[in-house]
């Protein structure tokens, strides 16, 4: 039946694993059970988990076949993947038609334009070797990686994909492959070290020791050749960090710290020198050469890389012009009529003959047909027969099957602790390899660690929040209790929480920046997106709390508010709360808007309109009725109106007295026994006392004039909490329709 082998190095790390599969002439669900805990013994062995492992089933047949490892092959046949165009309005679309009589014209609607990008590409290749995709700027290379890469949306490409002869299902790929980006999207201020340990952290499952996962990183960083820059920073343009082949190798290994079987890289080359791209593509070698499929794009391979090449795939404007292997080139030039000179760069001479034909008349139509005669050709003389597993001892053996006898062997380092048989005909491999808590964790561990390391980033904000806080604090120096006390009073509240929300505009760049990183761990089932929001949320929380404390500090006392040590205590809880909710609220639209620029141009707009409607320019009273929806929407509204009751409601405080209530008036500007003989006249006309000493005006008077009424301060400051979690949920929600990352 079967029997795993297991065998370490030195140090403990699995290096190898083989299977000893005997053929059957059926496979039971009962046999694909047993196969599937075997699996679980070998990884238990090679963490060192002491835990019994599961009899063998049938030890009668052990030496029956030599042990064999399953391949993989990696099919597609017929990819094709169109778009439509939309077409430019001109100055005749505009001119109206004379309708025609005849009904069928009439009732005819002209297509949209469409632009084939894929065009009935086929080919195949195997674990071992890596597919480079080769062709001019424009020609689908980088579209085809995405088909390949199930990155294209259901329905929208046509064709099949296949490994091992089963159509791949979006969740299966998800697990057993991986997709580098071309783009190097790594945080600057993680050493290389740093970074991959933290990939080790998202992709390994949990129950593989820490020591283990380190070590994995060992060998990673050995396999990528970079031991040297193991504890230098990855660096941005501000931080000198380490070189650009380096960095494209760490982007590398971030999505090949489980082992994956199918590994997919757009243009991992570019913008790298000769040596560099050397290099990289020799790393891709050894992941080859570990039992992988590598697929690559690749705009103009040097002779040295075209030696490390397996297959090549040459497009033209989304149509396969050449397929085969590097030593084939010269012989299919030859005999299409342009050979190849000697000493001469092969790919440089066929992307050059290529772009040639597609300036001529004909275009490459030409070529393209001789392709499909030449393979034609040689599948009839049998000089490249179709790629097929080698024989086997267990000629049955499913896809599922062969994964887990893959994971037996090392590879898919985040399904093999899980890959066991928990439904007979089912290999259940997890979506994501940790729990939600764990993976909080480590993004919250990354981002501070991260965000620790660009001290200035906060010191900028805290020093900006303390400068306004001091320049509000002279301006509003010892506001007294009169008249005009009272109007400054509400001008300082209303600037103090409309500059709250201005301040939170910083946290726009914030993922804006992380944007990509965020798609491409999330693609491939890094962590979950609810993991990233709460984890988000929880790093830029301790930091609110020191802006909050600042500003209320530098502010309550030297203004001169009201409300003793509890009216503080509240004046720091409403500030913070502003500052939950303006961060809340911006990195909603950061999830939204694409730009950095056009960000700030719309938080700036909104929080204006915020500050317009929130009751300090004009009362809610005297807000029209179709306008009044925005008063209730306004962010700056609850904490402007908290504040406000957190300063009036002493009901024993008077703020205007006797003659004061002539200020900002007319009168005010008359002579002190004029205004006493005024309100003697006053006092008169209403049949009652009013002296210089009575209070006119209390802190409810003022509430009631300025329409703030219908709320407690507790309750203002909790809607405005909730305005915070309801914008972190809006952003989760974004986060989850709008970073799909596959082409429509």
């Amino acid at each position: 039946m079967a029997r795993i082998v297991a065998a370490d190095d030195d140090d403990g790390t699995p290096q190898f694993y083989s299977m000893e599969l005997n053929s059957i002439s059926s496979v039971s669900d009962s046999t694909l059970g047993q196969l599937l805990k075997n699996v679980s013994d070998v990884r238990k062995l090679a963490i060192g988990d002491e835990t019994p492992v599961h009899e063998s089933f049938n030890r009668d047949n052990d030496d029956d076949n030599l042990m064999q490892t399953v391949p993989f092959v990696l099919s597609f046949d017929n990819l094709t993947y169109n778009v439509s165009i939309r077409q430019k309005l001109t100055f005749r679309d505009l001119i109206p038609r004379r309708k025609t009589e005849d009904p069928e014209i009439a009732q005819t609607v002209t297509p949209p334009n469409t632009k084939t990008l894929l065009n009935n590409i086929s080919g195949e290749t195997r674990d071992g070797e890596i597919m480079a995709v080769l062709g001019a700027s424009g020609s689908g290379k980088s579209t085809l990686i995405d088909a390949l890469a199930n990155r294209i949306a259901k329905g929208s490409l046509k064709g099949t994909v296949k490994l091992n002869g089963e159509t791949l299902q979006s969740r299966t790929l998800k697990v057993i492959s991986a997709y580098v980006m071309q783009d190097d999207l790594l945080f600057p201020m993680l050493t290389v070290e740093e970074t991959l340990m933290f990939a080790a952290e998202f992709r390994l499952p949990r129950s593989l020791p820490k020591s283990k996962k380190k070590l994995r990183v060992q060998a990673l960083i050995e396999q990528l050749g970079i031991k040297n820059a193991a504890k230098t920073i990855i660096g941005d343009e501000g931080h000198r960090g380490i070189s650009g082949g380096e960095r494209r190798r760490v982007s590398i290994g971030i999505d090949i710290i489980h082992d994956p079987i199918l590994l997919f890289l757009d243009e991992p080359t570019s913008g790298l020198d000769s040596t560099s791209a050397y290099m990289v593509v020799k790393v891709l070698k050894r992941i080859a050469q570990s039992g992988s499929i590598v697929i690559m794009s690749i705009h103009q391979p040097s002779h040295r890389v075209l030696g490390l090449l397996n297959r090549l795939i040459f497009l033209s404007r989304g149509n396969t012009v050449f397929s085969g292997s590097p030593g084939s080139l010269p012989r299919f030039f030859a005999e299409f009529g342009s050979p190849i000179p000697e000493n001469e760069n092969r790919t440089e001479f066929a992307l050059d003959l290529i772009r040639e034909l597609e300036g001529s008349a004909g275009g490459t139509r030409g070529l393209i047909e001789f392709n499909k005669k030449w393979q034609e050709m040689k599948k009839e003389n049998n000089r490249q027969p179709p790629l097929t597993p080698p024989a086997s001892p267990y000629p049955n053996l499913t896809l599922k099957e062969a994964i887990a006898a893959s994971i037996s062997r090392g590879k898919l380092v985040s399904g093999g602790e899980s890959a066991t048989a928990t439904a007979a005909t089912t290999l259940t491999v997890p979506a994501f390899a940790n729990s939600i808590w764990i993976e909080i964790v480590t993004l919250s561990k990354r981002s501070m660690l991260n965000s620790r390391r660009q001290p200035e980033l906060f010191g900028i904000r805290l020093a900006s929040v303390v400068i306004t806080g001091f320049i509000l604090a002279t301006v509003f120096w010892r506001i007294d209790n009169s008249p005009k006390g009272v109007q400054e009073r509400l001008g300082f509240f209303a600037f103090a929480m409309s500059t709250m929300f201005y301040t939170c505009a910083e946290a726009l760049p914030v993922f804006l920046q992380e944007r990509y990183i965020f798609m491409r761990e999330t693609a491939y089932n890094a962590y979950r997106r609810s993991s990233y929001v709460l984890s988000h949320a929880i790093v830029a929380f301790p930091s609110l709390i020191f802006l909050s404390v600042a500003f209320a500090a530098t502010t309550f006392w030297a203004v001169g508010l009201d409300g003793g040590p509890m009216g503080f205590l509240f004046y720091c809880l409403i500030i913070l709360a502003s500052f939950w909710s303006g961060s809340s609220f911006v990195t909603f639209l950061s999830g939204i808007v694409p730009h950095v620029m056009l960000g700030y141009t719309i938080v700036v707009a909104i929080l204006a309109y915020f500050l317009l409607f929130s009751g300090f320019f004009i009362n809610r009273n005297r807000i029209p009725d179709y306008w009044i929806w925005f008063h209730y929407m306004s962010l700056v509204k609850y904490p402007y109106e908290a504040v406000l009751q957190n300063e009036f409601s002493d009901a024993t405080k008077c703020f205007v007295r006797g003659v004061q209530i002539f200020d900002n008036t007319p009168l005010g500007v008359l002579p002190e026994g004029m205004k006493l003989r005024l309100l003697d006249s006053v006092s008169r006309s209403l049949g009652t006392t009013i002296s210089s000493s009575t209070c006119l005006t209390t802190g409810a008077d003022i509430l009631t004039q300025q329409g703030v009424t219908q709320l407690s301060k507790w309750n203002c400051l909790l809607i405005t909490v909730g305005f915070g979690f309801f914008f972190r949920a809006l952003f989760y929600f974004c986060l989850l329709l709008g970073s799909k990352n596959k082409r429509r």
